[in-house]
Parts: structure tokens; C-alpha cells; sequence
């Protein structure tokens, strides 16, 4: 027996317009920029040069596109976007990172006078070695791809000797195995002084015991004065863990920068919030292309019909993607201006402890977008304050209600923990459950598990490797 039901589904469709409003808003501004580009080259109408002609410059900068519409297709020619302008603002600075890690050690490598051998051996040891510039493979796995990836045949001790070479690179440590050789070779390119070799001298053979903090037992051992120990430990505290870390390997190797997609200004006590405006091409429909509309327009040539129905759906094209763009700027400025508003306080001194609790709920309510535009808003977008450059998602947190039941952000009570940690004494550094106590006395409620949750967040090791002599 067939049984036939019918059911009936609401579907929303969404526009040409919605769809590239959509994808514009998640776009930072580089990315922005590098959009219209495409779209100019693919859509032979649009034109971001000047207009020359008298008429267009004493003419309006914008247009209603309304005039571009199937009962009259010949639009005006100067279809214009007036949310960018061709003037570059040098005060827009660029956030720079810093050069690709795998990058900047093959260029080293070049400088090495190595046979074409050896450089595959080592350019293979750079290509295994982690984001924070360590070797985490043995030596045999090495060997074994090798012959197997790479069809080079070579033995343990080449490839230990080519490893050798690349810890002789910058940054100093890179290419260690664990955290003792990358401390150790640290230390080695330094001038030998006596501080310097008992550093050694601890990393060497006493590595665990450092880790654990039995400074006693150390003392002991190399017959150092507590004085000698302290200094020993202040030249080991100042190496880099991470030599990797200090260089961005993203974006494919290359190296990257961040414009800021807001700005925002502290004038005469009142923020003024913008959005940059350089390296934005400013958008018109390029005269050639409406004039073949206006030929067609009273012509009865097939040839030219044709041409005019390609130019109108090119005119339809454009016509999308340059209210797409408006709209864009403005939801931008919408979302971005709520966010300043909510957090107003906090924008006047860049105090942390003024950072309210803030979801993507509460700049959803205030500007009647969807939840889910104001994360496309805030994703990959930063802005530039008069007291640093931040990402968009850094003023967003969670909140925690403190004694007087006010609710305060996590961010807040991150900065107090970090304040409490700062002032404790370090030779009896507080545990997670004095620090509780401590929170609680400055007004913060917070559980044990919340505390190691928020130092294990801040890098903040435990009491007991914050120990000091």
C-alpha cells in the first residue's frame, strides 16, 4: 500500500543582493579590497577611473540605483560608491607580523657552504621542525623519509650534523629536541662568564631538579652560594622557550598585514569612530558600456540588442554588488558603534577592568541584526583605539557575578588573578586555594576549578614552579 502525504515547507530564498551583502561582511579589509579588484576585472561595466568629463564632476557623487531597472535599462553614469574614496590615509598604520619562520631559516641555509646533499638533508630538518621551532622527530624517522619521500640516502650521523648546523640559526634554540637543549644551545652563544656556566652547569645535569624547584638540592650538589643560584636562575628565566614563536609561519609563508577595518578617536572627551578608507577603489559605471545601451535604446538591430541585453545584466551585476558594498559599510559601522556604545567606558581608558561582560546576543538585540551577522562583523575584523589595535572578538566575554551581585567580565577577573600572582610573595607563592581566598576578599566570587581554568589561560604556572629562592 502506498501512503501519499502532503506536507507544506516554509523556505526562505535569499536575494543575489542578501547573498553578496553575506559574503562582503565577512570580509576584512584587505580581503575587501582585493574583491573588488576581481570584480572589476570580471565586470567589464564597472570602471574606477576618474570621470573627466565636466558634466560627471559638478554632477552628485551617488545615485539612486533604483534607475537601473528592467522597464529602463540605461543607467546613470555615476553609479558610485561613497563609502570609500580614493585619498590614502597614511595614518592608517598596518599591523605587521614578523617574517615566515620556515622562510627566514632557508635563507640562512643558503649562506651555508654545503653540498646540494647536505642542503636537501637540512631543508628537509627545517620542513619537520614544529611551530615553536623544535625538532620533535628522531633522527632514525628522519632518515627512513628521507629515503622513502625524498629518495635521499643518508646515515644517523649526517643528519645529525646537518641539525648541528641549523642550531647554529636564529633565532638561538632553534632546531633543540626538548627544552634543555634549546636552553642549553641558548647559553652556549652567549660569553662564557661565570653566570653563564653555572646556568649551564644546572640545565646540564641538574635539569629536573630545576624543574622541580629543589633549589637545595642544587646547591648542594654544585657547591653554589644561594647568590651564584639566584643569578644562574635569572639568566636561565631570560632564554626563549619558544624560538619558533617569535615568527608568524602563516598565510603560506608569506608575511602578512592588518589594516585596521575601524578606527576609533578620542576627541575633546568623545569617541569618534570611522572606518578606513584607503586602497578602496571608488566605483562608476564606465561610460562606453551605458552608451551602447543608449544607442540600442531606439535601435532596432539584433547585433545591438544583444549587446545591450549583456550589458544589462552586467548593469544588474554591478548594481548588486555596489548596494552590496553600502550595505556592507553599514552594518559594519551599526555593529561596530554598538559595541563602542556597550563598552564605552572601557574605549575612554582602555582599562580592562571596565571591559563589560559582552555576548554576540546583547550587539544583536541592540542593532536588530541576526546573531549570526554580528559574528560575520566581528570575525577577522580590528580595529585601531588610541591605546592599541585590538581584534573585534578581544571585547567580547563571558561574565561572572561578583559579591554585590554585579556582573563583571572574565576578562576582568583574569586581570585581578594576573595583579594577585604579581604581588604574591615568591618565595611562598600562593595556591589555587589561597588565590580563591584572595579573589573573594577583593569582592569575586570565584571556584577553585575557575581559578586553575583562568591562570592555566594566562600562563601562569602552578604554586609550586613559581617558587622562587
Amino acid at each position: 500500500m502506498i501512503k501519499q502525504e502532503l506536507t507544506q515547507k516554509l523556505q526562505q530564498k535569499l536575494s543575489p543582493l542578501q547573498i553578496q551583502t553575506i559574503k562582503l561582511i565577512e570580509l576584512p579589509v584587505q580581503e575587501l579590497e582585493q574583491r573588488i579588484r576581481k570584480e572589476m576585472e570580471e565586470n567589464p561595466v564597472l570602471d574606477d577611473d576618474v570621470p573627466n568629463d565636466k558634466e560627471d564632476e559638478d554632477g552628485p557623487r551617488e545615485v539612486s540605483l533604483s534607475n537601473i531597472n528592467e522597464d529602463d535599462p540605461i543607467p546613470s553614469y555615476r553609479l558610485h560608491v561613497n563609502n570609500y574614496g580614493k585619498d590614502e590615509r597614511p595614518q592608517y598604520n598596518t599591523f605587521s607580523v614578523k617574517e615566515s619562520f620556515t622562510q627566514s631559516l632557508m635563507d640562512q641555509l643558503g649562506f651555508r657552504n654545503l653540498s646540494k646533499h647536505q642542503y636537501d638533508i637540512a631543508a628537509f630538518i627545517i620542513g619537520s621542525l614544529d611551530d615553536d621551532g623544535y625538532l620533535r622527530r628522531d633522527i632514525d624517522s628522519l632518515v627512513d623519509d628521507l629515503a622513502f619521500r625524498e629518495n635521499i640516502e643518508t646515515t644517523p650521523e649526517e643528519v645529525e650534523d646537518m641539525l648541528k648546523v641549523i642550531q647554529t640559526f636564529e633565532p638561538s634554540g632553534v632546531g633543540a629536541r626538548n627544552l634543555r637543549e634549546c636552553l642549553l644551545i641558548q647559553l652556549k652563544t652567549m660569553e662564557q662568564t661565570k653566570v653563564v656556566k653555572d646556568a649551564e652547569a644546572i640545565l646540564d645535569r641538574y635539569f629536573q631538579e630545576f624543574s622541580n624547584r629543589h633549589f637545595q638540592k642544587i646547591m648542594n650538589a654544585l657547591g653554589m652560594s644561594e647568590s651564584s643560584l639566584k643569578a644562574a636562575m635569572g639568566k636561565i628565566l631570560k632564554l626563549n622557550p619558544s624560538p619558533g614563536g617569535q615568527i608568524d609561519d602563516s598565510y603560506n609563508d608569506q608575511a602578512q598585514q592588518i589594516v585596521p577595518d575601524f578606527k576609533l578617536d578620542l576627541e575633546d572627551g568623545e569617541l569618534k569612530l570611522s572606518m578606513p578608507r584607503f586602497s578602496i577603489p571608488e566605483i562608476h559605471v564606465n561610460k562606453k558600456y551605458a552608451d551602447i545601451l543608449m544607442d540600442a535604446a531606439n535601435s532596432s538591430e539584433r547585433e545591438k540588442k544583444e549587446a545591450a541585453t549583456f550589458v544589462k545584466q552586467k548593469l544588474d551585476s554591478a548594481k548588486w554588488f555596489v548596494e552590496a558594498l553600502k550595505q556592507r559599510h553599514n552594518t559594519l559601522m551599526s555593529t561596530m558603534q554598538a559595541i563602542v556604545d556597550y563598552q564605552h567606558d572601557y574605549f575612554m581608558d582602555g582599562d580592562e577592568s571596565h571591559l563589560r561582560p559582552m555576548v554576540l546576543k546583547d550587539i544583536a538585540e541592540k542593532t536588530g541584526f541576526d546573531i549570526s551577522t554580528i559574528s560575520r562583523v566581528v570575525n577577522s575584523k580590528y580595529i585601531e583605539t588610541h591605546f592599541g589595535i585590538f581584534p573585534l572578538k578581544y571585547f567580547f566575554s563571558e561574565g561572572l557575578e561578583n559579591q554585590d551581585g554585579d556582573e563583571v567580565s572574565t576578562r576582568e577577573l583574569k586581570k585581578v588573578l594576573q595583579e594577585c600572582v604579581d604581588a604574591e610573595d615568591k618565595h611562598k607563592p600562593l595556591t589555587d586555594d589561597q588565590l580563591v581566598d584572595v579573589m573573594t576578599q577583593k569582592g569575586y566570587k570565584v571556584a577553585r576549578r575557575t581559578i586553575a581554568k583562568y591562570r592555566d589561560q594566562l600562563g601562569i604556572p602552578k604554586a609550586r614552579l613559581r617558587k622562587q629562592l
